[in-house]
């Protein structure tokens, strides 16, 4: 099974619409083109969909998205408005992908940049974890662990670690997709049951500067996503797309 992980495409009701380095609504449909080049078996976008919050935001983004011949999915992160976002496609907790599963999280904080679970949601996690033995990977929008970029940082989960004691308790957690931080970035994090990969993808917007101390732009970087290669075991690697 081939996934393909997109993110943070902060779009606008207006087509037109520039962001810091280019325009957002433009760049995502490259990023769009170039995924379906690759055939996907599923498409997972993890977050910040939108930049305005708008009705129309999220219709430009189904349009584009319902183009590729397969299964796509969706998440919220700080930008968006779920109501909106789950009026124009309804959002799911988890996907059956055969011999795994993923489960996708709501990290948003209302009003908030930076994200968290919660005694709710984690609670609930637990719940979902125990009921299937596959192997998990699990998608949310706020990196569950530090990028190495200060600013960044202070925006992420901030009940990470609460997170990572729960995941201690289960076996075959396999790897944690997240988005926010507009970069390509791979960690591992060793648990009990054995070392769980984090990854998380360019943006199809503005890309961020990695290791800045504070907000930079890296201008040179182009848009991308990550590919998946569930087999027996899991490989990834990311494009970029020129803008």
């Amino acid at each position: 099974m081939r996934l393909v992980q997109i993110s943070d495409c902060h779009l606008h009701a207006d087509p037109a619409a520039r962001s810091r380095t280019g325009v957002p609504h433009r760049q995502f449909v490259r990023v769009v083109e170039a995924v379906a080049s690759w055939r996907p078996d599923m498409v997972l976008v993890t977050g910040d969909v939108s930049q305005d919050e708008t009705a129309a935001s999220y219709a430009l983004a189904r349009r584009e998205l319902d183009r590729i011949d397969c299964p796509w999915f969706w998440l919220p992160g700080n930008h968006d408005e779920p109501v909106l976002m789950a009026e124009c496609r309804a959002f799911q907790e988890s996907v059956d992908l055969g011999q795994r599963r993923l489960l996708l999280l709501d990290t948003r904080i209302p009003g908030q940049t930076h994200g968290a679970l919660g005694a709710t949601r984690l609670e609930a996690l637990a719940e979902r974890l125990a009921e299937d033995d596959r192997p998990t990977l699990i998608a949310m929008h706020h990196p569950p662990i530090s990028v190495g970029s200060r600013w960044v940082d202070a925006l992420g989960l901030a009940d990470a670690e609460a997170f990572w004691d729960l995941l201690a308790t289960h076996q075959r957690i396999e790897a944690i997709l997240c988005g926010h931080i507009h970069q390509a970035f791979e960690h591992r994090r060793t648990t009990p049951h054995g070392e769980v990969s984090i990854y998380a993808c360019p943006a199809t917007s503005d890309q961020f500067l990695p290791g800045a101390e504070t907000f930079a732009v890296d201008e040179a970087a182009w848009p991308g996503f990550r590919v998946l290669e569930l087999g027996s075991n899991l490989s990834t690697q990311v494009v970029r797309v020129e803008p």
